[in-house]
C-alpha cells in the first residue's frame, strides 16, 4: 500500500484562514440578508495602478506578435524586472544586492514555504509567537515541528519566541540555539516594527551560530516611521545569514495577479553549499516561472507613475488602520499597530477568548476579524483587523464594533 506523509496527519484541524471562511459562509447561511464586511483576511480591494495595468495591456499585444511573443521565461524572472528591484528596492537604499541574488516567484507565501526544501529536518526552528501560520505548517509538514499539544496550543520541537505587550511585540533572542529563525517586520499580525538595533542583535546571533534567518518584508512598503529599517540586507553582516521574502501583493495589489520576490544572497553559504545555487536549482526544478505579462506589470510599479500611485493605495490602507485604531481606542480596547502597517492588533475586552470574540463581532456587528489565537498561543486574547477594505464600509466596521462591545 502507499504510505503518505505521516507529518500531514499531524496538523491541526484546517488551516486558519479556511476555518475563518467555512465559519463566515455557515453564518451567511443562517443568515442570507446580512451584510457583513470583511477585516478578516488581508486581501486588498484597492484595483491595480492604472501604469501597472497600461504595462500589463502593452505586454499583451506583446503576446499577439510573432516578434514579441514570450513562452516559458526564466525561472529566476526576467532580467528587466530582476534589475529593477536591485536598482529601486536595493541599491537606492545603499544595500548591494545584485540581480542574480533575486528570484522572482508567485508569492511570498509559496516562497516562505517552499525555502524549507533547502533545510535538513534535524533543524531546530524558531518562529515569532504569535506568527503568520505558514511558516508553523510548512515545517510541520516537513517534519521539524514534532507533534502537535493540543492543550498547549503548540508543536513540541518548535521554538516559539513571544511577542508580548510587555516586550513590545518584538521577539527576544533564545536562549537555545536556532537554525532557522522567521522573522516578520513589519509583523503580520500585530503591526510591530524593529529597530536597527534589534534587528542587528539577531544578525549578530545568526552569524555567530550558524543560523539562518528568514525574514519576511512583505509589508516594508507601509513602513512611515523615519529610521525604520525596510530591509535585513541594511543591516552590517546579514548577507551571510539572510534570505528575505517581498511581494508586490499589499504593495501594489497583486494578490490576485501572483508576483514577488525572495533574495539569497551569493555570500550565504551553509555546510559548504551556496544558499543562492540551491534555491536557483530548487526552482529550476519545480518552477516554471512568473508569466511575462505579470512581470511587465510589476516592473511598471518602479516607474514615476508608478511609485506615484502605489503610494496613494498605501497612504489609502493606512489611513484606514488609522481609523480602525482611533475608533477602538475610544472604544475603550487596547490597540496596537497599524502605523507602519495595515494590520491593527487589539486584545479582547476582559479576557475573552479570541475566537469567541471573533463570534460576537461576526454575529453581533456583522464584521469579520482574525482571532489571534489563530496565530499561535501568545495570540490568544486578541483580534487582528485589516486596513485593506473600502474606506466607508471601514468607518461603518468600527461603528458597528463599538455598538456591539
Amino acid at each position: 500500500m502507499t504510505a503518505i506523509n505521516e507529518n500531514f496527519q499531524k496538523l491541526p484541524g484546517s488551516y486558519l484562514f479556511s476555518e475563518i471562511a467555512r465559519r463566515v459562509a455557515a453564518y451567511e447561511q443562517e443568515h442570507p440578508d446580512k451584510k457583513l464586511i470583511r477585516l478578516g483576511i488581508g486581501d486588498v480591494t484597492r484595483p491595480l495602478p492604472e501604469a501597472v495595468t497600461a504595462a500589463m495591456h502593452r505586454a499583451v499585444d506583446d503576446m499577439a506578435t510573432a516578434g514579441g511573443f514570450h513562452g516559458y521565461g526564466p525561472e529566476q524572472g526576467y532580467d528587466f524586472l530582476r534589475e529593477a528591484i536591485a536598482r529601486c528596492d536595493y541599491q537606492a537604499r545603499n544595500v548591494d544586492i545584485q540581480p542574480g541574488e533575486i528570484f522572482v516567484s508567485d508569492g511570498a507565501k509559496s516562497d516562505c514555504g517552499n525555502i524549507v526544501d533547502l533545510f535538513a529536518r534535524e533543524n531546530r526552528v524558531a518562529v515569532c509567537d504569535p506568527v503568520y501560520p505558514v511558516y508553523v505548517d510548512t515545517n510541520a509538514m516537513a517534519g521539524r515541528a514534532g507533534d502537535y499539544d493540543e492543550a498547549a496550543g503548540r508543536w513540541t520541537n518548535l521554538i516559539y519566541m513571544p511577542c508580548i505587550a510587555e516586550n513590545g511585540f518584538i521577539p527576544a533572542i533564545p536562549e537555545g540555539k536556532a537554525d532557522m529563525i522567521y522573522l516578520c517586520f513589519p509583523n503580520n499580525p500585530t503591526g510591530a516594527v524593529a529597530t536597527r538595533a534589534q534587528l542587528q542583535a539577531w544578525v549578530n546571533y545568526a552569524n555567530a551560530n550558524g543560523s539562518v534567518i528568514l525574514f519576511d518584508a512583505a509589508y516594508e512598503a507601509f513602513i512611515t516611521t523615519p529610521g525604520i529599517p525596510h530591509s535585513i540586507f541594511e543591516i552590517p553582516g546579514a548577507e551571510t545569514c539572510a534570505i528575505e521574502f517581498r511581494s508586490f501583493s499589499k504593495t501594489a495589489g497583486f494578490t490576485g495577479t501572483r508576483c514577488a520576490y525572495t533574495v539569497v544572497p551569493k555570500a550565504l553559504e551553509r555546510g559548504g553549499a551556496s544558499l543562492n545555487s540551491l534555491w536557483n536549482r530548487r526552482q529550476c526544478t519545480k518552477f516554471n516561472g512568473v508569466p511575462y505579462v505579470v512581470q511587465r506589470g510589476a516592473e511598471a510599479v518602479y516607474s514615476d507613475e508608478g511609485r506615484a500611485q502605489v503610494r496613494e493605495t498605501l497612504d489609502y490602507y493606512l489611513n484606514n488602520a488609522r481609523v480602525i485604531r482611533e475608533g477602538l481606542t475610544a472604544a475603550g480596547l487596547t490597540v496596537s499597530g497599524g502605523v507602519d502597517s495595515p494590520y491593527v492588533w487589539a486584545r479582547t475586552p476582559a479576557g475573552m477568548p479570541s475566537w469567541d470574540f471573533f463570534d460576537r463581532l461576526l454575529r453581533r456587528a456583522n464584521v469579520v476579524t482574525t482571532p489571534g489565537a489563530g496565530f499561535g498561543p501568545s495570540g490568544e486574547g486578541y483580534i487582528r483587523l485589516t486596513g485593506f477594505g473600502e474606506a466607508t464600509a471601514t468607518q461603518e466596521a468600527v461603528r458597528r464594533i463599538k455598538s456591539a462591545l
